[in-house]
C-alpha cells in the first residue's frame, strides 16, 4: 500500500471517530440522540399519558403488586413520572438525563424529587427499598448503569426493570411509523434472557419475571377478559407486552487484578487499523500484552505494527506471523504464543470495542465464567455492521448451538472471545474434530469449551460498521455448509455419545 492509501485508511478511522460514527464517540453521540429526542417530546408526554389511562393503569396495578406503598423508591427515567407517583413513595426520586423530562415531572408532581443525572449517579442519605428502572431499553450501558447504582442500595433493595417484551418489535415500531404511539429513540430490544445475563454480569439475583397488558387498548370486555385471564395462563403470558423483572444485589464477586491478559489481534490488510488498535487497548489486569498475528499482509500492516512498537515501547506489542491459511489457524498461532493468564481475541477492525475488554475481565477474573463470548446482538449496531443474511444465518446456529450445548449462546460468530491459557491446549487438541476444519475457529473454541465442560457466559459488546479495510467474511453460503457439518458432528458427540 502506497503511503497515501495509509493514510487515507488511518484518517479515514480517525475522521469516523470524531464525527462520532465509531469508537467511544458513537456511543456518546447516541446518548445525545436520547436526551434530545427526550427533550423535544417532553411537552408532549403527559398528554400522551392521560390520553392512554388504561394501558398505563394495568402498568400501575402490576407494580403496585410489586412495590407496597411508603417505601422509598427511585425511578430511574422520567419518561413517565406517573408510576413513580402511582406507587405512593415515603420518599420517591426521579432521575433522568433530559432536563426538560426533569423540569416537566417536577412542575406535576412537586411532592416527588426530581434530578438531572449525570452516568446515573445518586446521591440519597439512605439506601431505596427499591428501584425501578424504566429507560433500561434506552440506554446505551446498562451493564456499567447497574454498577454505577449499587451504592444506593442494600441487600434489601429490590430492583425492578421494567421493559417491552421484546416479540413486541415488529408492531411497536409499526404504531410508532403511524402515529398511534409514542415515539421513542433507538431501543435496545433486551430479551428475559438478555436482562437476565445481564444482571448476572453486575452481581444481581434475578428473582422473578412479572408479565403484563395483552391488550394495551380499552376494548369493552375483551380487553378485561385479556388481561385479567388470558394473559396469566402458561405459553400466553409470555405474549404480553411488557416485563418486570424483579433482581436482588448480591455480594459482588471478587474481581482480581493479579492475572496478565494478552489481546490476540488477528490481522490481514489492517494498516488503517493498527494505530487506533494500540491507543483502544486498555491496560488490564497485572499486565497486558498486545499480539498482533498478521497474516502476511500485502498492505504494510506489518510496518505499521512495528512502528507502533517504536512509538509506544512502554507497552509490551508483539508481532508474530500467521500461516495465511484461514483466521482460525491466525488466532492460534497467537495463542500459542501468548504469555498471559488470559487470553482475548479482539478483531483488527475494531467492530467490536477494545474499550470494552475490561467488561470482559471482570466477567472471567471473577469466576462468573471461564469462557465470554461476546454477543453482537444485544445493543443495536451502528450502520450497515452486519448484512441481513449474517444476521439470520447467525440466528440460527446460536439457536441451535444453545440446543446442543445445553448453555445461552446468542451469537456464535463475535471475534471477541476471552479463555484461560491454561483451558487453550486441552481446546486446541479437540481442534479439526468436528467434522471439518473451522475457517473462523469460533465453533472450535466455543465446543471445546463445552466438551470441557467450562462455564460459558455471554457478554453483550457494541458492533459497528468498520472504516477501514475489507471484510473477511465472504462465501456465507459455502461458510454456513462447513457450520452446518460442524454443527452434525456436535449433535453426535454431546447428544449421542
Amino acid at each position: 500500500m502506497s503511503e497515501a492509501a495509509f493514510l487515507n485508511s488511518a484518517n479515514a478511522v480517525a475522521d469516523a471517530m470524531a464525527s462520532g460514527q465509531f469508537g467511544p464517540s458513537a456511543l456518546k453521540r447516541r446518548v445525545r440522540e436520547v436526551r434530545e429526542h427526550y427533550d423535544r417530546a417532553a411537552d408532549a408526554r403527559a398528554r400522551y399519558v392521560a390520553n392512554n389511562a388504561y394501558y398505563y393503569e394495568q402498568i400501575y396495578r402490576q407494580l403496585r403488586t410489586i412495590v407496597p406503598p411508603g417505601k422509598r423508591v427511585l425511578q430511574v427515567g422520567c419518561l413517565t413520572p406517573d408510576i413513580l407517583n402511582a406507587l405512593e413513595p415515603s420518599y420517591g426520586v426521579g432521575i433522568d438525563s433530559s432536563a426538560r423530562l426533569v423540569d416537566a415531572a417536577a412542575q406535576r408532581f412537586p411532592h416527588l424529587q426530581f434530578r438531572v443525572h449525570e452516568d446515573y449517579r445518586v446521591e440519597a442519605d439512605a439506601p431505596f427499598d427499591f428501584i425501578l428502572i424504566v429507560d433500561i431499553n434506552d440506554q446505551v450501558d446498562p451493564i456499567a448503569t447497574l454498577k454505577t447504582l449499587r451504592p444506593v442500595m442494600n441487600g434489601r433493595t429490590r430492583l425492578v426493570i421494567y421493559h417491552y417484551n421484546h416479540l413486541w418489535e415488529p408492531i411497536v415500531r409499526f404504531t410508532e411509523r403511524h402515529g398511534a404511539k409514542f415515539p421513542l429513540p433507538q431501543q435496545n430490544w433486551l430479551s428475559p434472557g438478555d436482562i437476565a445475563n445481564i444482571l448476572t454480569l453486575c452481581d444481581y439475583e434475578p428473582l422473578q419475571i412479572h408479565r403484563a397488558v395483552l391488550a394495551p387498548k380499552y376494548v369493552p370486555v375483551v380487553s378485561w377478559v385479556l388481561n385479567a385471564f388470558f394473559s396469566r395462563l402458561p405459553l400466553i403470558q409470555h405474549l404480553n407486552m411488557i416485563n418486570l423483572t424483579v433482581a436482588r444485589p448480591i455480594e459482588p464477586r471478587r474481581v482480581d487484578a493479579k492475572y496478565s491478559v494478552s489481546v490476540i489481534v488477528p490481522c490481514r490488510n489492517e494498516v488503517g487499523n493498527v494505530a487506533a488498535a494500540v491507543e483502544r487497548i486498555p491496560d488490564i489486569g497485572r499486565h497486558t500484552e498486545i499480539v498482533f498475528c498478521d497474516d502476511k499482509s500485502t498492505d504494510g500492516t506489518a510496518d505499521e505494527v512495528r512502528r507502533q512498537q517504536q512509538l509506544h515501547p512502554g507497552r509490551d506489542i508483539k508481532l508474530y506471523e500467521g500461516p495465511a491459511i484461514c483466521k482460525a489457524l491466525n488466532v492460534r498461532t497467537g495463542f500459542d504464543r501468548a504469555e498471559g493468564d488470559i487470553l482475548m481475541i479482539l478483531d483488527a477492525d475494531l467492530t467490536t470495542m477494545p474499550e470494552e475488554l475490561p467488561y470482559f475481565y471482570d466477567a472471567i477474573a471473577s469466576g462468573k465464567a471461564e469462557f465470554v463470548n461476546g454477543t453482537r446482538f444485544v445493543f443495536p449496531m451502528e450502520g450497515a455492521a452486519m448484512k441481513p443474511l449474517n444476521i439470520i444465518g447467525n440466528r440460527f446456529f446460536s439457536a441451535t448451538f444453545s440446543i446442543l450445548l445445553g448453555q445461552r449462546i446468542s451469537d456464535t460468530l463475535c471475534g471477541t472471545k476471552v479463555i484461560w491459557r491454561r483451558d487453550w491446549p486441552a481446546i486446541r487438541e479437540l481442534s479439526g474434530t468436528w467434522g471439518t476444519d473451522d475457517r473462523w475457529g469460533d465453533y472450535d473454541l466455543l465446543f471445546g469449551a463445552a466438551r470441557l465442560h467450562l462455564r460459558i457466559m455471554d457478554l453483550p459488546v457494541h458492533y459497528q460498521e468498520r472504516f477501514a479495510g475489507m471484510t473477511k467474511m465472504t462465501g456465507r453460503f459455502r461458510n454456513g455448509l462447513i457450520m452446518l457439518r460442524m454443527c452434525w458432528a456436535a449433535f453426535l458427540k454431546f447428544k449421542l455419545t
